[in-house]
């Protein structure tokens, strides 16, 4: 009789360790480069525009020898009838027998995966002496955000939070932030032109459809994380930005489909061809990151699945280790 581990929301908090999440979201990339990583094709579908939707990513890890799949629904309409209005599971599969391994709750899985990757990001291409990060959107994701940055850069002195829509919003989240470090100082702020003046790193998480942060107010030697592009249209940075800047992203067919620079690329601004290379391809020493202090660094994290399968697996397999989650037959 085979069996599977189901790991609930709790399961994975009790689990996943940041440092943990952030190496292996690193060697995901680093697959995916030499070619033993494989992404599938995006599904998505739109059950009611601007209501309801759902995506699959999905994808294949030689060395780890699982195979699997996110599934994440939104339903927007949900909170009205007291339930959640974002869901999803990531399921885990043998490659060499193809029996599924475990089923594991996808939310705090995903914002540690995703914070790893804005992260990794700026580990690799922000400038070495950076002390300053502009956490742009103070929604479920800032979190995550702000406490891998803090994990990598070991010289951040300033975190300012801005939100697009309400600065209420920015102060509140600083008061509620558990990670904060006596060695950084947490700053909501109202003026995002005058914050992004003053930031090193930028880290961009919200559903924008139009560029929030312009060309102009962007000194040299900046770095940005984008985020919050995910999906066809939406836009956080202004595409002059892209221009003038290097660019990276963690899989190029999807951040020129459904990314940052979808929409640069789109109006003529950019072409694929100026994506520079996937992060994997600088993690592997394939390609050059930053070369000088002066440039301007974008990376768009589109989300691949590869990274969903990463993090569930050091969840199973801590699982095993010390019993926790539920083991069922199948």
């Amino acid at each position: 009789m085979h069996k599977i581990f189901v790991l609930s929301e709790d399961d994975t908090r009790q689990l996943l360790e940041l440092e943990e999440v952030i190496e292996g979201i690193e060697n995901v990339y680093k697959e995916k480069s030499s070619g033993s990583g494989k992404v599938f094709p995006l599904v998505f579908h739109e059950f009611e525009k601007g209501v309801a939707d759902m995506d699959i990513k999905s994808g294949t890890l030689d060395k780890m020898g699982v195979y699997g799949l996110k599934l994440v629904s939104w339903f927007g309409n949900n909170p009205s009838k007291g339930l959640p209005s974002l869901s999803g599971i990531v399921m885990l599969f043998d490659s060499s027998t193809g029996l599924p391994i475990g089923t594991i709750s996808a939310e705090h899985m995903t914002g540690m995966r995703t914070g790893a990757a804005g992260a990794i990001g700026a580990k690799y291409l922000a400038r070495n002496n950076s002390e300053v990060m502009l956490m742009v959107g103070s929604g479920h994701q800032a979190s995550y955000q702000i406490r891998a940055m803090q994990t990598v850069i070991k010289g951040l002195k300033k975190v300012f939070v801005y939100d697009p829509i309400n600065f209420e919003s920015a102060k509140g989240f600083i008061s509620k932030f558990e990670y904060k470090l006596d060695s950084i100082e947490y700053i909501p702020v109202q003026d995002l032109e005058t914050s992004v003046a003053n930031s090193d790193i930028i880290v961009t998480a919200t559903p924008s459809k139009k560029p929030l942060i312009m060309k102009e107010w962007v000194k040299a030697g900046t770095h940005f994380s984008c985020m919050g592009s995910d999906m066809s249209g939406k836009q956080e940075i202004d595409e002059n930005i892209l221009k003038s800047a290097k660019l990276f992203t963690d899989d190029i067919l999807q951040s020129v489909s459904v990314g940052e620079f979808e929409v640069g690329i789109n109006n003529g601004t950019i072409t694929k061809e100026d994506i520079i290379c996937e992060i994997g391809d600088v993690l592997n020493g394939e390609y050059d990151g930053r070369t000088s202090d002066n440039d301007i660094t974008v990376f768009d994290s589109t989300g691949i699945g590869l990274q969903d399968i990463a993090a569930g697996y050091i969840a199973i397999q801590k699982a095993k280790k010390i019993n926790i989650g539920t083991e069922v037959k199948f």
